[in-house]
């Protein structure tokens, strides 16, 4: 039977796979689900499920309050967690789980990842923020449900869209963006950031936190509103203009007997 919502199963599979394929996962530890607010519908890894054994027929699609619309399998045990994070937080497309290495060794030490240098600053202008241990009551509760609480009570005062990253003590990471890919570009440079730091603290444990001026020269540069790094729409050559380039690029000239320059 043809899917309904193959290309929403497509994006949250091709996210997964992208979680193996950037270390960030052994096994089947972690996940990604990929949320189209048109129709309201969330696709997720299925649980328990090897990375190099999905499908994108595996993908389950399921509505916001946890219906299942699409699948034949059990959905991640952390679905209600990614449905909440759609549920609240406004504009993300993409949710990643982790257990990758050192972010996860900041989240068992129930430690922000201090903002060390102008790598942590290109992405934030904040520590990672790390949630609060959940308790004993709320652990025997439903206890997906209640990750999603601990993370939306950490962001009370934060935007989510300035800092799409949270580390939830004793736990793991999880990461969002507009998109399923972007969420798993997040959980990369948040992996990235967390082994800086280590190595950092492991070289001098007394350092300090990288000045403010470093911190929003940097973050500014990229997110500022009068950012500057890349290549923005000024910045970039449309498919003529780079053809005519290219064109020009080509073209030698010579002195010719009439002491005008020839194209050779």
């Amino acid at each position: 039977m043809r899917s309904n919502h193959r290309e929403l199963k497509k994006r949250a599979w091709a996210a997964n796979l992208e979680i193996a394929k950037r270390g960030l996962a052994i096994y089947n530890f972690g996940n990604a689900s990929a949320f189209d607010p048109e129709v309201g519908l969330v696709a997720i890894k299925p649980s328990g499920v090897a990375y190099q054994d999905l499908s994108v027929e595996d993908m389950i699609v399921l509505d916001l309050e946890g219906k299942i619309v699409e699948g034949r399998l059990r959905p991640s045990s952390d679905t209600r967690t990614h449905l909440m994070l759609f549920r609240e937080m406004r504009g993300i497309g993409g949710v990643v789980h982790t257990h990758s290495t050192y972010a996860t060794g900041w989240a068992q030490a129930a430690m922000p990842i201090p903002i060390l240098g102008t790598t942590h600053a290109d992405y934030l202008d904040e520590d990672v923020p790390c949630t609060e241990l959940m308790s004993a009551e709320a652990t025997a509760g439903d206890y997906e449900a209640e990750t999603g609480v601990q993370i939306l009570d950490c962001f009370r005062g934060r935007d989510p869209s300035r800092t799409p990253m949270v580390l939830v003590a004793g736990h793991g990471a999880f990461t969002w963006g507009k998109s399923a890919e972007q969420a798993v570009h997040h959980a990369v440079v948040l992996e990235e950031i967390a082994r800086m730091a280590f190595v950092t603290r492991a070289i001098a444990p007394a350092a300090a936190r990288l000045p403010e001026h470093l911190v929003r020269k940097h973050f500014d540069r990229k997110h500022g509103a009068d950012a500057y790094y890349g290549q923005g729409e000024r910045g970039r050559a449309s498919d003529g203009e780079r053809s005519r380039r290219r064109a020009g690029a080509t073209k030698r000239q010579r002195p010719s007997r009439n002491g005008r320059p020839e194209e050779i």
